[in-house]
């Protein structure tokens, strides 16, 4: 089995996206997805990757001009040509050094070692390819947000950024809330979505800071531990026969929850951080920029591989542009979602 090193990652990657071009007829599935700005030509085998593309995003609902084209081959051995999987030669392996090495060649890579799972992608080109040992030989996280470092990758090439966040909003206007797991911020979406508000995502979200900040959706999943699905009366609406994703949550979609369609956009006003305050009632507070960094940045830039650097400045400027606030949040969803709702309607303050 080949070796790969630091030195020849970028020739390896070269190798790939021309093995996946040259099997492209031996691909049994394809799928067309329609994101904002983007249209992705997907090919992979059969198999639970397959199954997550069908729904796994909120597709864009009709064209738009200056849409660019991509193509995403997810393979394995088996599928025409592809190769097995190569090995890490060199002694260490670190992220930064490997992203930086490739950036130099003007390609963007990912690679989980544990499992040989390579991904790469020519932004100039708008190629990729993921190559794993077999159909289901993938980081158990892989289909709840298929395709996402493809996505970042080729987003960023264009200044916009994925980030590690969730959105509520109302009328095309909404907040963004940041946060580490646990901090109550995807209840709160779902809080939200359950009385009357909207949301472009939960988890990953398209941030565009280019003429004011805006959100777009990409994602459809939402998630909840099976406390907050009971508390969030999700047991009795959705029931409770599928099975638990990798971190032991119940897995939806948001169209199952919400009122409407999600918006294609929201105009965000201000950045929130919640926190499970442990009071009745629902408070809103300002917060420091720096605080704000801290709950945004990291999680946004260990969860998207490559482009460190970028992903500082960006986040820097996003806490910039946006008041930060500290949302301590309530016991009642509906409180939750009426604070947060009045908040969007007048602005900040």
């Amino acid at each position: 089995m080949p070796r790969v090193t630091l030195e020849t990652a970028p020739d390896y990657a070269r190798y790939l996206i021309a093995a996946a071009e040259d099997a492209e007829a031996h691909f049994a599935v394809t799928r067309r997805i329609r994101l904002p700005g983007l249209e992705v030509t997907a090919r992979l085998g059969h198999g639970a990757l397959a199954d997550a593309l069908e729904d796994a995003f909120v597709e864009a609902m009709s064209a738009a001009s200056g849409v660019h084209q991509c193509r995403i081959f997810i393979g394995h051995p088996g599928i025409g040509g592809m190769p097995e999987p190569a090995r890490w030669g060199d002694a260490h392996f670190t992220e930064h050094g490997y992203a930086s090495r490739l950036a130099e060649a003007g390609l963007r890579g990912h690679h989980f070692h544990d499992l040989d799972f390579w991904q790469f992608y020519n932004p100039e080109a708008r190629i990729g390819v993921q190559l794993m040992r077999a159909a289901d030989a993938f980081p158990p996280w892989e289909p709840g947000a298929p395709l996402r470092a493809f996505l970042h990758w080729e987003y960023a090439a264009r200044g916009m950024r994925l980030t590690h966040a969730g959105t509520l909003g109302l009328d095309g206007k909404g907040v963004l809330l940041a946060g580490a797991g646990g901090a109550g911020k995807s209840g709160t979406v779902v809080a939200g979505l359950l009385n009357g508000l909207d949301s472009v995502g939960d988890d990953y979200v398209l941030i565009d800071i280019a003429g004011g900040v805006t959100a777009r959706p990409l994602f459809s999943a939402l998630k909840q531990d099976p406390q907050g699905f009971a508390r969030l009366g999700l047991k009795e609406r959705l029931g409770t026969n599928r099975p638990l994703n990798w971190q032991g949550k119940h897995v939806f979609r948001i169209g199952d929850v919400a009122s409407g369609a999600a918006p294609a956009k929201l105009d965000i006003g201000a950045l929130m951080v919640p926190h499970i305050s442990g009071s009745w009632k629902t408070s809103i507070t300002p917060m420091s920029r720096r605080d704000a960094m801290i709950a945004l940045a990291p999680s946004g830039i260990a969860q998207m591989p490559g482009e460190r650097e970028s992903g500082f400045r960006f986040f820097s400027d996003l806490t910039r542009l946006l008041p930060c606030y500290r949302l301590s949040l309530g016991t009642g969803p509906e409180e939750i979602a009426g604070t947060v709702g009045d908040f969007v309607t007048r602005g900040p303050t």
